[in-house]
Parts: C-alpha cells; structure tokens; sequence
C-alpha cells in the first residue's frame, strides 16, 4: 500500500495528500485526521439527522449534496425525505458512527449540515437557532455585540442559549427547545426572538433580509426554522486554513477570534472535553407570548421575495 493510501474502521482512503482546494492550506490528509480526532465529539451533533455536506472534488468548484450517490455504501444509514421545493423524494445519510464520517471525509466532504430536527421527529425540531451574520471586513466583534443583544433578548423571555462560532465571519445562537415544540412555534418564536434583540440597538443589527437594506449592520437571521440546516458544532468550514465551528462561553467571546479554531487547534481542544455539550443548557418551553408575537411577523424570506417583486416592477415602471 502506498503512502497516500490508508484503511480506518474499514474504509479505504485514497489520495490523501491532494490539496483540498488551492487557498485551503490543507490536504485530504488533514481533513481526514481531524475528523477522526474529533469523531466522538461531531457525531452526537449529526447522529439521527438528515445530512447535507459541502464537498470539494479536484477541479470543480464546491457544491452541497443532499441526496446520496448511487456508489453509497450499503452500511450509511439514510432517510427519505420529501423535498417540497424539488418535489421528490430526497435520501440523506445518517452519520451515526466514525465509519460514516470517514467515508465521507474520503469523499471529500468537508462541511457537515445537518438538520434541525431528527429524522424520528421531522415536526419537531431540537433547538431554535439565530444566525449573526457581520458586514464585510473585519466584523467578528459587531458579530459578538449582535450576540449580546440576543442573549439579552432570551433572558427577558426566561431563555438560555449557548454560541458557537459559525466558522467564518458570524455566530450562532443555539437555544434548545421542549421536545413538544413543533416546526410552526420554533420558527415564530425565532422571528420574535430576532425583531425584540434588534430592538434593542437597532443602529447595531437588523432583521432585513435584502443586503442592500442592511446598512452595515449585523443580520440577525431568523430563516434557520423548520427544514433549514446549520453547520454542526465541530465542522471544518470550506475556507482558508480550514476554520472550525466552535463553542465558546459567552464570557469568552471577548477574547476569541473564529481564526482560533480550525482543523489544526481543535483536536487538542476537544481531547478530554466536549465544549458543545458543556455549554449546551437544558431543553426549555417557549413562551406563549413569544410565539404568538412571532406568528404576526412575517417570515424574511417570503416578504424578502415579494419585496424584491414590487421594487423591480418600479424600476419597470420608471424606466
């Protein structure tokens, strides 16, 4: 066996000393070793829920795979899952093991996006999620203040959060909800959770969908609801030097850049602890009055949509 092939848990790698990409600064190699280094910690946030992962073969540019190929190897557990957008059936995986996850670091699979929900309970997702995303240029620190202001925000609703770096520019606020709640109240309470936190210093963040009306401010991203994805906890990102998602205290968050953790820093990191599950509080019970005040807010995407309609036809109009 040559030195750029290897067998683990009883998957075959192949061409492990490839660059990944030209600017990541890493190998197939690296990819695959992180992965194997953090297994015990990434599994338990992909275990039992429907998988999407960014892939990057040599020569194209990266691209998201939810529906597995036909080369899949019998022993991946799947899903299927209707795709209302496509309209058919789609076949995630399931990575509920390291075998799993080292068959698709084989295939290339550097980012890990699974879903809100598992797949026992589709209606029902685990966790309400807030994804801060900065402007561009050198705005994690308007990212952390953006997160302040969400924190604030749960803790007048009687709510904790954890947060992790999302791995490039932003964070994630993770609130995990009662078993009971369902798709519908998780993604009202969300939109809620977003226009009280932009109350709060409006100069600061937003909840506006359409970049060009941002204005420099931190989007407050209230979209990650019912079949929507979020990086997992422990991911590599697809960027320069392979930057990680990564839990951090929010007494923390002062201290950190997202240019701490990547593939390189983690493993010693997560060697004898696991952050995520350590900051993680309990499941909580939405309150009534958040919910409700999310069902009259309409979602960002779909006002979104139907603004970029008006504002185009009276560009019509005046041209």
């Amino acid at each position: 066996m040559s030195g750029a092939e290897e067998t683990r848990d009883g998957v075959s790698l192949t061409n492990l000393d490839q660059p990944l990409t030209p600017d990541a600064g890493a190998t197939k190699r690296d990819l695959v070793a992180y992965l194997d280094a953090v297994h015990e910690r990434l599994v338990p946030a992909l275990r039992g829920r429907p998988l999407s992962v960014i892939r990057v073969l040599r020569g194209q540019p990266p691209f998201m795979q939810k529906n597995l190929p036909k080369y899949t190897p019998d022993w991946v557990r799947r899903a299927s899952v209707w795709a209302e957008a496509s309209h058919r059936e789609v076949s995630y995986a399931l990575c509920d093991d390291r075998r799993t996850l080292l068959w698709f670091a084989n295939q290339r699979a550097v980012e890990y996006h699974p879903a809100l929900a598992t797949v026992d309970r589709p209606a029902h997702p685990t966790h309400l999620v807030l994804d801060l995303d900065p402007p561009e240029g050198d705005a994690f620190g308007a990212a952390v203040a953006a997160a302040r202001l969400v924190r604030r925000a749960l803790a007048d609703a009687g709510l904790v959060g954890a947060v992790k770096t999302s791995g490039a520019k932003g964070l994630h606020v993770f609130v995990p909800v009662d078993p009971a709640a369902t798709a519908e109240e998780v993604a009202a309470a969300t939109r809620a959770l977003a226009v009280r936190a932009e109350r709060l210093d409006p100069a600061l963040a937003t909840t506006a969908f359409i970049r060009e009306d941002r204005g420099g401010r931190v989007f407050l991203d209230s979209t990650r609801a019912g079949g929507a994805t979020v990086v997992a906890a422990y991911s590599p990102r697809l960027r320069p030097g392979l930057p990680v998602s990564f839990p951090v205290a929010w007494d923390d968050l002062d201290a950190v850049t997202p240019a701490d953790f990547t593939v390189r820093t983690v493993p010693a990191l997560v060697a004898d602890r696991d952050p995520w599950a350590e900051l993680a509080p309990p499941p909580q019970r939405l309150p009534a009055d958040l919910v409700e005040q999310g069902r009259g807010i309409p979602v960002a995407r779909v006002q979104a949509m139907h603004e970029g309609k008006r504002r185009a036809r009276a560009r019509r109009d005046v041209g």
